[in-house]
C-alpha cells in the first residue's frame, strides 16, 4: 500500500495540513463537513493509481482558520490559488459532500489545469420540493444512522470511543462547517445557473438512499452540467466509498482512467 505523509503548508494567511502520497496523475481530494478522516479509505485506495493530495480545509482538522475565508466561494478561490501554489497540472478534482460543493465552485470559475471533476454526494445546490437532511440538527447517533446504510458500519461507528484529540477535531470541524455553510444551509443560490460553464468530463456518484442530499440532487447536477455522467449506487447512503466500495471504486476508477483521460 502506498505511503501517505502529512505535511504543513504555509499558504495565503494560514497554515494548512496536507496528506499526500501515491504516484501518477495528481488527484486533488476535497473532504466534506466531517473532515478528512472520513476519506481515509478513499485516499488510500486512490493512491494506488494516483498522486493524492488531500488538504484539511482551513479551520478543519489540523489546519488553521483563516480570517479571510468565510464562505465556500472564498474556499473556491483559495483552492484555485492552492493549485497554482503547488504547480499542479492536469489534475483530477474529486470532492465529497461539502468538498463536492467546493469542487463545483472551483470548476465553474476555472478548469485550467483540471482534466476531470467527480462529485460524490455533493452539496451546493437546492432542489425545490426535495427535503434534505440537516447535520446541524442531528445528535451524533442520528448523524451516524443517517450517513450510512450498511448496518455493520453503523454498529462500528456507534461503538467507537473517540480520543480527546479526535473529539477536539470533531468540534473544530463542526464549527468550521457552520462558518462556511450555515446560511443558506449547504448551498449557493447562484451556483446552479453557472454549472453550465464546467467544460471537463464530470462524474456524479451518489447513493440511492442518501438521507442528506437525496438522489434527486444527483439528477439535478447531471441536468445542469453539460455531458456529465451519473452513477447511482443501490443500497447506499451518503458515503458510498464506505457503504458500497465494491460498486464505488470500479466505477470511479473506470471514469478516471477512461472517461477522463
Amino acid at each position: 500500500m502506498p505511503t501517505l505523509d502529512n505535511s504543513q503548508l504555509v499558504f495565503s494567511d494560514t497554515t494548512i495540513n496536507i496528506t499526500r502520497g501515491g504516484s501518477g496523475q495528481a488527484l486533488l481530494l476535497l473532504h466534506g463537513a466531517g473532515g478528512s478522516a472520513n476519506l481515509k479509505e478513499l485516499r488510500e485506495k486512490l493512491a494506488e493509481d494516483y498522486e493524492v493530495i488531500l488538504p484539511d480545509h482551513p479551520g478543519f482538522g489540523l489546519s488553521q482558520q483563516s480570517n479571510n475565508l468565510n464562505s465556500i466561494s472564498d474556499l473556491s478561490f483559495y483552492y484555485l490559488d492552492f493549485i497554482k501554489e503547488l504547480n499542479l497540472k492536469e489534475i483530477h478534482l474529486v470532492g465529497h459532500s461539502m468538498g463536492g460543493w467546493i469542487a463545483a465552485e472551483v470548476a465553474v470559475r476555472s478548469t485550467a489545469n483540471i482534466i476531470s471533476l467527480t462529485l460524490i454526494s455533493s452539496a451546493g445546490i437546492h432542489v425545490k420540493g426535495v427535503t434534505k437532511g440537516d447535520i446541524f440538527l442531528w445528535s451524533p447517533e442520528e448523524l451516524v444512522r443517517n450517513l450510512y446504510v450498511n448496518q455493520d458500519i453503523i454498529n462500528d461507528m456507534l461503538s467507537y470511543e473517540p480520543s480527546s484529540d479526535e473529539i477536539e477535531i470533531m468540534v473544530r470541524n463542526r464549527v468550521a462547517a457552520a462558518r462556511y455553510a450555515w446560511h443558506p444551509r449547504f448551498y449557493n443560490p447562484d451556483l446552479a445557473k453557472w454549472l453550465h460553464r464546467i467544460d471537463i468530463p464530470t462524474l456524479i456518484l451518489w447513493g440511492d438512499q442518501d438521507k442528506i442530499f437525496p438522489a434527486e440532487y444527483a439528477t439535478a447536477f447531471k441536468e445542469l452540467i453539460p455531458h456529465a455522467q451519473m452513477e447511482i449506487l443501490n443500497r447506499c447512503g451518503h458515503v458510498p466509498h464506505m457503504d458500497r466500495p465494491d460498486e464505488f471504486y470500479p466505477r470511479l476508477k473506470s471514469f478516471l482512467s477512461e472517461g477522463a483521460s
